[in-house]
């Protein structure tokens, strides 16, 4: 019998730099590594892992750069390569091996709760760096919408996705009033500039959220790096006295603060204040570097109280030095993660919301999950979107994002330039039992939109969608949002990047 010559499919798995974490997920992980490796066999071919499970650590996952660049070195640069993703993971850790590697890649998502935003991310990391890549997900790897995919990929052919969703921008669709204030609006950004702060950029190794300069630039946007020693030396001498009436006014709007004694178990009152000092100092910096939009990366400090504040109108009023109140009236845009994409994004609605007299709230949120609800034969599909931080007051009800009508889309960076997706939504309430459920899917603690995004299936979405990371602003009404999505769409085109309407639209917006 002549031998298999057909080369092995490599499979590595990434996972996290915190070993308490890789430690919990390890057994999901090698779950769902089983199933794959199975559909590869039932198809004719062999899986080989990339790297051994460490009986030291307890994990078989990819958790560092170093250990990332360790795997590449042993791995056949023209093999087929699989990535398998059931759990969080930092896409960094397997870049500069992805970047090198010469073979047909596969990225390969459980749809499980909360694992969607792994694939999302590492394909727009690969997308950023020019990669050719081809992405598949399930459930179960059994389905047929699964299992085609991946006989297409093993005979050496492309995955193909419905992308009928997205339409290239076109003047056509939108009025002569809106084209009218989209470019307007990016001839005074072009002319004016603005800057957008940002403290430690890249901090949350997203290699897709960083966009060169050289690009910013051309939008008439400025990246002013922030230096986070300055930011924690200005709310260290913020004084008490200025710090306990921004704290007053939080109560006086209703906010309750269940505090005790022990500060590592309990939200203390010295904690809160300290929250409210970091809130002054983040206002009083921006205003002193002229910033338009701020970000942030994500950790307690910032998330709890500081970056909803900023994005918020409606906030306890701060003065600078000279005593004149400033950004007053105003949000300054917060960005999670310091995700200058998302930063962008904020930056531009603004100031489109703005100009139409709309609540210029907005924030960045993450693609958690997303399951049908709904009866048989009228079921919808519904997304649920969170985020660690910087959701605006004006946003929530109760913990959870208000209904009503929004325009959600994401800047993304490419080889060619900037791309925007942008398109419609809804965010709807679910039966309490439902949310319930939802937030113990993802994190209770952090506040949770159900949205809905006519016109756009989940795997369209998943085959187009260009990170973990979603953008929303809320409209008063589904006319108001139609316009405001149209605005923005020109303004972004005019401003020079490439859009794309996602989802169901109008033929024209007026």
């Amino acid at each position: 019998m002549r031998p298999d010559l057909t080369p092995p499919v490599i499979m590595v798995a990434n996972g996290e730099r915190r070993l308490c974490a890789n430690r919990t997920c390890w057994a999901a992980q090698s779950r769902i590594e089983a199933k794959v490796a199975d559909a590869v066999a039932a198809l004719g071919r062999v899986v080989r892992r990339g790297h051994a499970y460490d009986a030291v650590k307890r994990h078989g996952f990819i958790d560092s750069h170093h250990y990332g660049i360790e795997v590449f070195r042993s791995i056949p640069r023209q093999a087929p390569l699989m990535v398998v993703a059931a759990v969080r993971q930092h896409s960094p850790h397997l870049l500069p091996g992805l970047l090198a590697h010469q073979g047909p890649i596969l990225t390969v998502v459980h749809w499980g709760e909360g694992s969607a935003l792994s694939l999302l991310n590492l394909n727009a990391c690969l997308r950023k760096a020019g990669v050719a890549f081809d992405c598949l997900w399930s459930a179960s790897f059994e389905d047929d919408f699964f299992l085609r995919g991946l006989a297409r990929w093993l005979n050496g052919q492309r995955v193909e996705h419905d992308l009928s969703h997205v339409r290239l921008y076109s003047a056509l669709c939108v009025s002569g009033e809106l084209r009218r204030l989209g470019a307007g609006l990016a001839t005074q950004l072009h002319t004016e500039q603005a800057s957008m702060g940002i403290l430690v950029g890249g901090c949350e190794e997203m290699y897709n959220a960083v966009v060169p300069d050289e690009m910013l630039h051309a939008m008439g946007v400025i990246r002013d790096r922030l230096n986070e020693s300055e930011l924690c030396a200005a709310m260290l001498a913020t004084p008490d006295a200025q710090a306990w009436p921004v704290y007053q006014w939080l109560l006086s709007k209703g906010m309750t603060y269940r505090t005790g004694a022990d500060p590592e178990r309990d939200l203390t009152t010295e904690q809160i204040i300290q929250q409210c000092k970091l809130y002054i100092a983040a206002l009083r910096l921006a205003d002193e570097l002229g910033c338009e939009a701020v970000g942030m990366q994500c950790q307690p400090e910032f998330d709890d109280l500081t970056a909803r504040l900023l994005n918020n109108v409606d906030r306890p009023p701060v003065a600078n030095v000279h005593g004149h109140v400033i950004y007053e009236g105003r949000a300054l845009p917060h960005f999670n993660a310091a995700d200058e994409c998302a930063g962008l994004d904020a930056l531009v609605t603004n100031r489109v919301w703005r100009a139409l007299g709309f609540p210029p709230e907005t924030v960045s949120r993450e693609v958690r999950h997303g399951e049908l609800h709904g009866q048989e034969g009228s079921e919808t599909y519904v997304w649920t979107l969170d985020t660690p931080g910087s959701v605006p007051p004006a946003h929530l009800v109760g913990g959870i994002s208000k209904p009503g009508e929004i325009v959600w889309s994401r800047v993304s960076v490419l080889p060619d330039g900037l791309d925007v997706d942008i398109g419609r939504g809804r965010s709807v309430e679910l039966p309490d039992p439902q949310t319930d459920r939802h937030l113990g899917i993802t994190a209770p603690q952090r506040p949770m939109m159900h949205a809905v995004l006519p016109g756009i299936t989940r795997d369209q979405f998943m085959a187009r969608h260009a990170s973990n990371h979603i953008q929303v602003a809320y409209a008063p009404d589904a006319a108001g949002a139609n316009r405001a999505m149209a605005a923005k769409a020109t303004t972004f085109h005019e401003l020079g990047a490439n859009v794309h309407f996602c989802g169901e639209l109008p033929e024209r917006v007026q």
